[in-house]
């Protein structure tokens, strides 16, 4: 699959994950500075990846997530992006984010290599967006084909119903 930004050509470090992947371990720093793995995450989750919370289309994004979430029963939406977390918490603070969870990968960058979702160019992650059920299991995957396209937000709420 080819993914631009802007419309010039990126290269994404490690495999991209597929519907039927087991997810990835992960460790990435929460608000607090505290590490997160995959297991401290439970029940059905969305991962929104996004290259940086505080520009315009991740902004939209959030939020947009962010008002489904209060919609869904037993679900949690991830936000995860290489933002350091005291952004993170500054950017939510302000945009009044409260039922989405925004958790960093600027330490290990682990997330983004075993997801697939690092951007060697930018040294950002790309967008995409990752629905994993109770068992771990990837039962939705989007890596949007243009950085700063938004993804499909009813398929992946619709994989996670």
């Amino acid at each position: 699959m080819e993914i631009t930004f802007q419309g010039n050509p990126i290269t994404l470090k490690g495999i991209q994950l597929r519907v039927g992947d087991k997810a990835p371990d992960f460790t990435l720093i929460n608000n607090e500075l505290q590490p997160v793995t995959l297991q401290d995450t439970k029940g059905k989750r969305i991962f929104v990846v996004v290259p940086s919370i505080d520009t315009g289309v991740c902004d939209i994004e959030v939020r947009k997530f962010n008002e489904e979430a209060s919609k869904l029963n037993n679900v949690t939406i991830y936000t995860i992006s290489m933002d350091l977390p005291f952004a993170q918490g500054r950017w939510c603070g302000a945009a009044g984010i409260k039922n989405v969870i925004t958790l960093s990968d600027y330490k290990t960058r682990e997330f983004g290599d075993r997801y697939g979702v690092y951007i060697n160019e930018l040294g950002l992650l790309t967008r995409a967006v990752f629905v994993l059920d109770e068992d771990n299991t990837i039962t939705y995957v989007e890596y949007c084909s243009e950085v700063t396209d938004e993804p499909n937000y009813e398929a992946a709420l619709q994989a996670v119903k």
